[in-house]
């Protein structure tokens, strides 16, 4: 049974009993009584939309798939950490010590903001840079 019906059979069975439509009590019973009908239609609404939500994140998500498939191949599709053949660099921020990994289009833009602390970052890159072991 779902909450609304719920709520139209407590309201059926107030009705029922006949209460004295003039007592404190009666008119208190009655105003959280339609508090609930409310706060149940809500719900359903909500309801609702969530599931008309979850139907165009799942059409979204389907049609990211194929684009990525498109874009990338089905070889680099979905999968975890993938940068598409894109060779990591990592640096340390002298400020607050983190680790940051970045790709070359950052590499050659020469400065970033540390995405942990904020500070500006500047850096160049050249060919001796690179350990041997790492070609």
């Amino acid at each position: 049974m779902l909450i609304t019906e719920k709520v139209a059979y407590l309201k059926g069975l107030m009705e029922g009993l006949g209460m004295d439509e003039k007592s404190k009590e009666t008119k208190i019973i009655k105003a959280m009584a339609d508090i609930l009908e409310d706060m149940a239609l809500t719900l359903a609404d909500i309801e609702d939309e969530t599931a008309e939500l979850y139907e165009v994140v799942d059409a979204l998500d389907e049609d990211l798939g194929l684009l990525e498939e498109d874009l990338f191949g089905e070889e680099n599709h979905h999968h975890d950490g993938c940068h598409c053949g894109d060779t990591l660099y990592e640096l340390v921020c002298p400020s607050c010590g983190e680790e940051i990994n970045i790709d070359e289009s950052l590499l050659a833009a020469g400065k970033m903001e540390c995405p942990s602390c904020g500070e500006n970052l500047e850096f160049s890159f050249e060919e001796d840079d690179v350990p041997d072991d790492a070609e």
